[in-house]
């Protein structure tokens, strides 16, 4: 963790002195420009482009992972189950691609996509396209076929028409600090919720109404051998917003842990990030391992699958919030 997230999360005052002289003259800019951005967007000087299908926004107000990858992917399969023909979108953070609007297929590399947008698209099986101009991602998607859009972050991406707009936090971190960026972690003031469709706490939270519980399942093996034995002991390693969170569900689950190393989010990693410790077993994250299943240590390699759960209500809630979209589609459409 950096100094500025340490300030951020922690307020540890041995950084008080160099984030109020490099962090804080920052801040008005920053709620400047966009706040006139969103005013901008609302006031319609600025063109947004509505999809013609309904666009369910899944996003946060803070910088780092707070669950939006494994809110999708539970949304995209309950929306499944209804029988909608779902697509999602994505910036696709950390990929190299050269042409974009990128479909997800089966040959598009983790490092070619991003890590979030390749494990969405082996987990659900869905169209997921990335890139930069999410307005030309969602035409691409509809020129796949689906009849509802989810986009895994984008809340600040006004030029893209939304729907219905999720906002999930982190019931632990919160909202670090609650300054704006850079003197704090959040892309948009905590206003922004009484204008969102549902806050999401992830992890349980007197203060909100809606929870998602992440439940670890079976460890599995990166690797190409299924059946072997599973070990006693791990080296855990994870590149993701908030690394605390995956040694402490590991600890809850009574893994047992030789050593912890954290990555920086979205870490492309090589062999040599494993040289310390090759000849023994490491046990990573799902979307770490979408990006190590080619290696060759990948026969050392496990992950931790997990699987967001949250209430019939809310379901019921995004259905009819759906269905709404779809009955005022098609009294314009008439």
């Amino acid at each position: 963790m950096s100094w500025v997230e340490r300030w951020w999360f922690e307020q540890d005052k041995r950084y008080l002195i160099p984030a109020l002289i490099l962090l804080l003259p920052l801040v008005p800019l920053f709620w400047l420009v966009t706040s006139i951005r969103r005013f901008g967007y609302q006031r319609g000087w600025f063109f947004v482009a509505q999809p013609p299908v309904p666009l369910i926004v899944v996003g946060n107000l803070s910088v780092g992972g707070n669950g939006k990858t494994p809110m999708s992917i539970a949304l995209i399969e309950h929306l499944k189950s209804q029988g909608y023909r779902p697509g999602l979108v994505s910036r696709g953070y950390g990929g190299q691609s050269e042409n974009y609007p990128l479909l997800v297929t089966a040959e598009v590399n983790a490092k070619i996509c991003g890590d979030e947008p390749k494990l969405i698209s082996l987990r659900t099986d869905i169209p997921v396209v990335v890139g930069p101009d999410r307005v030309a991602c969602c035409e691409r998607l509809v020129q796949q076929g689906v009849d509802v859009i989810i986009s895994d972050d984008g809340l600040q991406h006004y030029r893209m028409g939304r729907s219905i707009e999720i906002v999930v936090v982190d019931a632990k971190r919160q909202f670090g600090n609650g300054f704006l960026m850079p003197f704090g972690p959040l892309r948009e003031g905590k206003r922004r919720l009484a204008s969102v469709d549902f806050v999401v706490a992830n992890g349980e939270h007197p203060d909100y109404e809606h929870v998602m519980t992440l439940e670890p399942q079976p460890i599995q093996s990166v690797g190409k051998q299924s059946n072997k034995p599973l070990p006693t002991a791990f080296h855990a390693v994870c590149a993701i917003g908030h690394p605390e969170r995956f040694f402490h569900t590991l600890h809850q689950e009574g893994v047992q842990l030789i050593d912890t190393h954290a990555f920086s989010d979205h870490h492309q990693f090589s062999a040599e990030d494993f040289q310390p410790f090759y000849d023994e077993q490491v046990l990573m994250t799902e979307k770490d391992a979408v990006k190590c299943a080619a290696m060759e240590i990948a026969d050392h390699l496990w992950y931790l699958p997990v699987d967001a759960k949250l209430s019939e209500d809310f379901y019921a809630k995004i259905d009819a919030s759906l269905q709404h979209f779809n009955i005022r589609q098609n009294s314009h459409d008439n």
